[in-house]
């Protein structure tokens, strides 16, 4: 331990004198993904519900929504409960009794490497972003 507290100045100094480019790069927040996905997209009308039949994707942004591919349009939804627990390698388990995904359904998340529950989250309103016509 004394060994370790003499070289601690050093290791300081060494930590300090690494150029920029070597120092560990923070990643992007969920916002800041997300505004750069929506880019150029228009949004539209928040709906209740979407048909999960349409859904071709889904895609989690760290701490912020969940989007839903239906062919051209995106939909966000920012979750009404719990959108801190989100993170982008999360399953998504939903119980649902119909063919659609409503706002008032919970989706619960799964670690995807040790398949253990962590959260859930309670969805919001779905926001329709679509890329306008040329």
């Amino acid at each position: 331990m004394v060994q370790f507290l003499k070289l601690l100045p050093a290791l300081v100094v060494i930590g300090v004198a690494l150029p920029a480019g070597a120092a560990p790069r923070i990643s992007e927040s969920g916002e800041a993904k997300l505004a750069k996905a929506l880019e150029g997209r228009i949004p539209g009308k928040p709906v209740d519900c979407i048909s999960l039949r349409g859904a071709k994707s889904s895609q989690v942004y760290d701490g912020t929504a969940i989007v839903y591919e239906d062919g051209r349009t995106l939909y966000v939804n920012r979750p009404a409960i719990g959108a801190e627990s989100l993170r982008r390698d999360d399953i998504l388990v939903s119980k649902t009794y119909s063919d659609r995904l409503c706002r008032i359904d919970t989706i619960r998340l799964v670690d995807q490497g040790s398949r253990i529950e962590h959260g859930f989250v309670g969805l919001g309103q779905f926001v329709p972003y679509t890329k306008p016509k040329s």
